[in-house]
């Protein structure tokens, strides 16, 4: 990854909640082994990484204190799936809107 601190960047967008591809074998292999154990494994692997994953990202763009900036997630699962609550209270606390001009505003600020 890259390391960009201050004002030099400012936005980050995710397009995608970063969950692996179904079609990957090793994720596969490891889905059968949750079924066959009967838990859940979108649940107790799947989302688990996929927040680590997002964490990660969102990372990007907080790197000390004096850093400010707006995380964009595209990704309508966010708020239409049972699970975004799960991942919205796992990154740092921020302010959150879906208003493009309290965005805009806050970047000319930036």
């Amino acid at each position: 990854g890259i390391d960009v601190k201050g004002n030099a960047l400012s936005l980050v967008i995710i397009d995608r909640l970063p969950f692996a591809s179904p079609d990957d074998p090793v994720l596969s292999a490891r889905i059968e082994k949750f079924t066959r154990e009967g838990r859940n494994a979108f649940m107790e692997y799947q989302l688990p990484h996929a927040i680590i994953s997002l964490k990660q990202g969102a990372g990007r763009l907080i790197r000390d204190e004096s850093d400010r900036g707006v995380l964009m997630i595209c990704d309508p699962r966010l708020v239409s799936k049972s699970y975004g609550k799960q991942i919205w209270q796992s990154l740092p606390p921020m302010k959150r809107t879906r208003d493009l001009d309290e965005v805009t505003h806050f970047l000319a600020a930036v």
